[in-house]
């Protein structure tokens, strides 16, 4: 379930990037806040405040203007490209009793069959649930799950109160055997081969006396 972070912000009058890097050189960060039929309201968020809380997806705040409280998600977080801050953020009024539709982060839980390799297809899914309870992720198991396994969409187990939006046939988890070196070094030769690049011998030799040198150390191993 999201957080409910209460933030005491400022109503601006002055815009523009001027307004704006003046705002965030005061430690504060511009945001804007719309929705339900209201006029878009501009602000001035607190910097350390505002950061915490949105270090987590899907964040619902409650927003104190003028000593009113209106509750809002981030539907939008602009951050700096080189500088661990945030520029500017977009506020989405939300009600209590309101559903919204949010992407929410998938996690893998568990350990696959030996020799196999799980591939995250979907990172998020997106669902609709209470603006006051969303998720803070989906948990999808993957414990001792066999090469050939796919997890689709409609398979995954929700949070109680939230539903599908995305496809159930979209594919979340595939499951597929292990490549071993030698299919790999002989399928990276095969599409050398067809793409008409010639292996120099020394590369033949590097390559070979890799393998050689893994079968060695193998061997020391086992004695």
């Amino acid at each position: 379930m999201s957080d409910n972070t209460t933030l005491v912000a400022e109503k601006r009058t002055d815009f523009g990037k001027g307004a704006a890097r003046k705002i965030r050189r005061a430690g504060n960060i511009p945001a804007v806040m719309y929705g339900h039929g209201t006029e878009p309201v501009h602000i001035s968020l607190p910097g350390h405040d505002t950061m915490m809380a949105l270090k987590q997806a899907n964040a619902l705040l409650t927003i104190v203007i003028d000593g009113k409280e209106q509750l809002a998600l981030a539907k939008d977080v602009q951050r700096d490209a080189i500088k661990p801050v945030i520029d500017h953020v977009d506020l989405v009024v939300v009600r209590k009793g309101e559903k919204v539709v949010v992407d929410v982060a998938v996690h893998l839980e568990g350990e696959a069959a030996p020799e196999t390799v799980v591939t995250l297809d979907n990172n998020t899914l997106q669902v609709e649930a209470l603006a006051t309870d969303i998720p803070e992720n989906v948990v999808v198991s993957v414990e001792g799950l066999t090469a050939g396994t796919q997890i689709l969409a409609g398979a995954v187990e929700l949070p109680q109160g939230a539903t599908l939006v995305t496809d159930e046939e979209a594919l979340v988890v595939n499951v597929t055997q292990a490549i071993s070196a030698e299919e790999l070094e002989a399928e990276l030769a095969e599409a050398e081969a067809e793409a008409g690049i010639e292996r120099d011998e020394s590369d033949e030799e590097a390559a070979e006396g890799e393998s050689e040198g893994d079968e060695a150390k193998a061997e020391g191993d086992d004695a």
